[in-house]
């Protein structure tokens, strides 16, 4: 037990461990949203928010929610949560610690007696990551009344989306729109080496990074690789090449300042793909991820002058890079930033502000109410793999600072609409 409260490391392993456990078999971790594993986490959670004392149920949306009333309920919901759906051999803790964190915050009040004047929700969110429907943050989108209607129809081996959220409970027919919650708290692992390196417990999210991608198209013509002088051909990989090392100079620019940018060359499709033919055609996509919005009007405006100044040099034609997807930062709530900082001090971790430069379903929350999140560290910033580990007792650690916030966001919301 840490020190001075009630938060119990032991609780937090045991689910940890119980959930890790509900997997398909050889795959490590992988229980994915609308598969039979995932229903199967579904029953444990339900049963251990039950135990914890709270009244469960699954909104329209398909959300796992537990709750806890409070003595004044007319104030409104405080929520905590994360999710519980896994990418493919995926990770024990990404979105998962956040979920137990936020059980264990509800045990622990039941320990100590504790009761807030407001209700304590705590939610696992129906597929926050890619799911099988190629989509993701379908539970908060749902509950945020952002899920697009369009979604529904999306099918995976004969499946719709519709179906999808009906077999886990919910009914997409009906809004699961809220506008009782008065904040939102998530715990996540850091997914990144920074407080590692920093040696630092906790970090105190600032901002969620804003995610665009764009696709460029370069142009060039197919000729016999053996007989075709280098200075007759149209590349269309080597001008592509030149373009991704310039999006990697760019963002290594960008990331220079004081808020986060990230830019990645992630699909790379070339045609004819042939070793004895001078490549005629390449596709790429980028992702581009910045805390500030500024920084990637920035971006996308030099990205644009450079592929046009790199076509001009080849000879290749080179598309107006095209933005296929573009949604903005999402910043946290500032009145929350200085609860969790404050309770950060409360607990003794040490800790710093940061970005996120992943999406997290607290983006979709904090289109209805004040939402933030914190971070705990993982072993060398892994995620999204088979060896993703972060220590029980930093996960425990952030607990006890999402306790602390709650007890005091219970007395600083009274009031505030």
């Amino acid at each position: 037990m840490i020190p001075n409260t009630p938060i119990r490391p032991d609780r937090i392993a045991a689910d940890i461990d119980a959930l890790a456990a509900i997997t398909e078999p050889g795959r490590p971790w992988t229980r994915r949203a609308f598969t039979p594993m995932f229903l199967e986490g579904r029953q444990w959670l339900e049963k251990a928010m039950q135990n914890a004392g709270a009244v469960t149920r699954i909104d329209a949306a398909g959300n796992l929610i537990g709750t806890i009333p409070g003595t004044r309920p007319e104030l409104g919901t405080i929520m905590l949560g994360s999710h519980s759906d896994t990418v493919p051999d995926g990770g024990r803790f990404d979105g998962i610690a956040g979920v137990v964190a936020a059980l264990e915050v509800a045990r622990a009040m039941r320990d100590r007696g504790m009761v807030l004047e407001h209700t304590l929700e705590v939610v696992d969110f129906l597929a926050e990551e890619v799911s099988i429907f190629g989509v993701s943050c379908i539970g908060s989108r749902g509950m945020t009344g952002t899920r697009p209607a369009e979604w529904l129809d999306r099918t995976s081996d004969g499946l719709t989306l519709e179906t999808g959220i009906t077999q886990v409970g919910g009914d997409p027919r009906l809004s699961a729109r809220r506008d009782d919650i008065k904040a939102f708290l998530e715990l996540h692992i850091e997914q990144g080496p920074v407080l590692q390196n920093d040696k630092l417990d906790i970090g105190v999210v600032t901002a969620i990074a804003g995610i665009t991608r764009i696709e460029v198209i370069v142009e060039g013509r197919a000729d016999h690789a053996g007989t075709t002088p280098m200075g007759s051909r149209k590349d269309a990989l080597t001008t592509a090449a030149w373009i991704a090392l310039g999006v990697e100079e760019l963002a290594r620019a960008l990331a220079s300042g004081d808020a986060h940018f990230a830019a990645t060359v992630g699909e790379f499709e070339m045609t004819p793909n042939a070793a004895n033919v001078v490549p005629a055609r390449v596709r790429m996509l980028i992702d581009a991820r910045a805390e500030q919005r500024e920084d990637m009007d920035r971006f996308i405006d030099e990205l644009d002058r450079g592929a046009a100044a790199i076509a001009e040099k080849t000879g290749v034609t080179v598309s107006v890079p095209r933005i296929v997807s573009d949604n903005p930062p999402t910043p946290c709530n500032a009145d929350l930033l200085e609860v969790l900082d404050a309770a950060c001090e409360t607990a003794g971790a040490s800790h710093r502000r940061m970005a996120s430069g992943a999406g997290h379903d607290t983006a979709w929350m904090a289109r209805i109410t004040r939402a933030a999140m914190i971070f705990v560290p993982c072993v060398d910033g892994r995620s999204h793999a088979p060896d993703e580990f972060a220590a029980t007792d930093d996960i425990a650690l952030g607990a006890a600072v999402l306790l602390d916030a709650v007890l005091a966001l219970d007395s600083k919301l009274q009031g505030n609409t």
